[in-house]
């Protein structure tokens, strides 16, 4: 073996096989961000967001994986696991403590599908209570309360 061969061999041995886009896949649940058909954040996973656009997805690519990510609390994931079981999907767990991302879970294909948005566009809705507390909301609190 020559002396470069030789080091690979034991870089490899030492570290594991080199891995293209390290930082791309610590982000996407080590998948790479061409494979991606539907990407949630963790935020949109705690609150049961893209739920409809998943299962279409699923139902689209039956050849997919369902990534999740393994930071978040297993309660979250129970109907996105049953969803996947439906449309026979497997799916898998990741937990990477050296990497910190904002996804919580990636449908994901084989090959690459090369797609140019990803995500599930977040849905700006404003509850009752965040409606109440605008600067029209609390006046009209204290004029209530103080009779005014």
């Amino acid at each position: 073996m020559s002396k470069r061969n030789m080091e690979d061999y034991l870089e490899e041995g030492l570290y594991g096989a080199k891995q293209t886009k390290p930082a791309e896949r610590k982000k996407y649940l080590g998948t790479l961000r061409e494979r991606i058909l539907l990407a949630l954040k963790k935020s949109q996973v705690m609150q049961q967001q893209g739920f409809a656009e998943l299962e279409a997805e699923m139902k689209a690519h039956p050849n997919a994986k369902l990534l999740l990510n393994g930071k978040i609390n297993s309660r979250f994931f129970k109907a996105y696991k049953k969803l996947a079981k439906q449309h026979n999907i497997a799916y898998t767990s990741v937990t990477n403590n050296e990497a910190d991302t904002d996804i919580g879970a990636v449908l994901t294909s084989n090959s690459a599908v090369d797609r140019e948005s990803i995500f599930v566009e977040e849905k700006e809705q404003q509850s009752a209570s965040q409606q109440k507390d605008t600067p029209q909301g609390v006046k009209a609190r204290f004029k209530k309360w103080f009779g005014l």
